[in-house]
């Protein structure tokens, strides 16, 4: 399955500086899977006190590295989808040289990779070795020797290039993906069953599986994705026409669900989607 069709965003999606750039990946088979590779350009000192962001949910999981090359050491995290917003604020050592490395997966990408199925990993954080022993393993040694964030973009890219003969796929979610994606989020798990032919109850556990996630809960996910998406590319957005053009009931309810996953009304999450610019125009240019 390739993916042309969707592009979740962060809460700021404009953001590239020396603490945090994505990167896309260059190979095309692993776009699949991996939404991109992200964190600092290159190892820095932080100034000032670190600051709390918001992490809405979109609809990926990511494991991150923290390396504090004044102490020699790495830490690091998974974490599982998330179905909720909340604020994250990492506690940076004052006259520390540091540097981040993080992988996001798209929400049904991280599993094809994984040494453990994703049940019970919604809104949770765990040690990568629980679920990517084989990758902790390859690349945390690494993570000294290749300083730049692109180095080491292009190091992970290989290690999962050679793991693409060996992922753990499921035609079932395979297509369910294809679905959802297709119409926005504009349907429910009842015809989603009925699309791939199986019953509720099996797409179900397949999810539980392979995403940790229930397929109402994926859906309206991708759903609010979709609108956040078109809310920072299109000036003219009428919320009507999001009404119809996502499914949702009327005004009321498209705007109580985006409140909701966004803990701000659709004017404030733009505005504050600016406060992080760096290059505008080539964010710009990728939401097209």
């Amino acid at each position: 399955m390739k993916n042309t069709l969707y592009i979740p965003q962060t809460a700021t999606p404009f953001r590239q500086d020396e603490e945090y750039t994505e990167l896309l990946p260059v190979n095309t088979e692993l776009s699949k899977y991996i939404r991109c590779f992200w964190g600092s350009r290159l190892p820095y000192y932080p100034k000032g006190q670190a600051l709390s962001g918001l992490v809405i949910p979109d609809t990926c999981m990511d494991i991150i590295y923290q390396i504090d090359h004044t102490e020699n050491t790495v830490t690091g995290i998974f974490c599982g989808l998330n179905d909720k917003s909340f604020s994250s604020c990492s506690e940076k050592k004052p006259g520390h040289l540091i540097s981040v490395f993080a992988i996001r997966f798209y929400a049904w990408g991280a599993c094809a990779f994984s040494e453990d199925t994703l049940k019970d990993t919604v809104n949770s954080f765990s040690p990568i070795p629980s679920r990517f022993h084989w990758l902790n393993g390859e690349l945390k040694p690494q993570l000294f020797e290749k300083l730049s964030l692109s180095e080491r973009a292009e190091i992970t890219e290989k290690l999962f290039c050679k793991k693409l003969f060996r992922i753990r796929e499921n035609s079932v979610i395979e297509r369910s993906v294809e679905q959802i994606l297709m119409r926005k989020g504009a349907l429910n798990a009842s015809l989603l069953a009925k699309e791939v032919f199986v019953s509720s109850r099996h797409l179900e556990r397949l999810f539980h599986e392979y995403i940790g996630i229930t397929p109402k809960k994926l859906i309206n996910l991708i759903r609010y994705q979709f609108l956040w998406n078109e809310l920072l590319r299109n000036p003219e957005f009428k919320i009507l026409e999001g009404v119809y053009r996502y499914g949702y009931a009327d005004q009321s309810h498209l705007s109580r669900e985006f409140k909701r996953y966004h803990t701000m009304n659709m004017e404030t999450a733009k505005a504050h989607a600016r406060n992080n610019v760096g290059n505008i125009q080539y964010f710009s240019d990728r939401l097209r």
